[in-house]
């Protein structure tokens, strides 16, 4: 197996266990009476992690040696999506949902971003093509991931923006 082939593995199961937190957090919040907000937009981000990483994995020639430094900020990006996911704690679901009431959690990133796991998203949808030399990959899920994010984040803000005092 590549450095390619490995790398995706390892993202692969990560965005695994990812899922199942989430859905485990998921749950939980709307058994206590949280609120989905954008059901309906979730399945493009689905589409577009599933596309990210399937067009690595066909078209970057499998023995297309990495950019170490770029895969190494890659990892240290992983690194920091477990911090602001274990800042969430079971607060964190990859749907936006929201328990009416809970006070806002102002630990680990948050205390100095709005939105840290979008920050990172956005560096690590470029970050890991570059780190194989796939530019186009890169620009291209940069872009479309860009919208989504923007629009995502305006709908965050809405449903936060009551529990904020806005």
């Amino acid at each position: 197996m590549t450095v390619l082939h490995w790398t995706l593995g390892l993202i692969l199961l990560q965005r695994a266990a990812e899922l199942v937190w989430a859905r485990r957090n998921t749950i939980r919040l709307r058994e206590l009476g949280g609120v989905e907000a954008d059901a309906e937009g979730y399945p493009y981000f689905v589409l577009l992690h599933a596309g990210w990483l399937g067009s690595l994995a066909l078209f970057v020639p499998a023995a297309t040696p990495p950019v170490w430094p770029l895969l190494g900020l890659f990892a240290l990006l992983q690194l920091a999506r477990f911090w602001v996911i274990s800042s969430l704690g079971h607060y964190w679901t990859t749907r936006i949902v929201t328990l009416p009431g809970a006070p806002l959690v102002r630990t680990g990133p948050l205390r100095w971003f709005r939105h840290p796991n979008y920050m990172l998203v956005i560096a690590e949808i470029a970050v890991l093509p570059l780190a194989f030399g796939a530019v186009a990959i890169a620009a291209s899920f940069s872009a479309v991931n860009l919208v989504l994010i923007i629009r995502r984040i305006r709908i965050e803000e809405s449903v936060l923006a009551p529990r904020r005092g806005l």
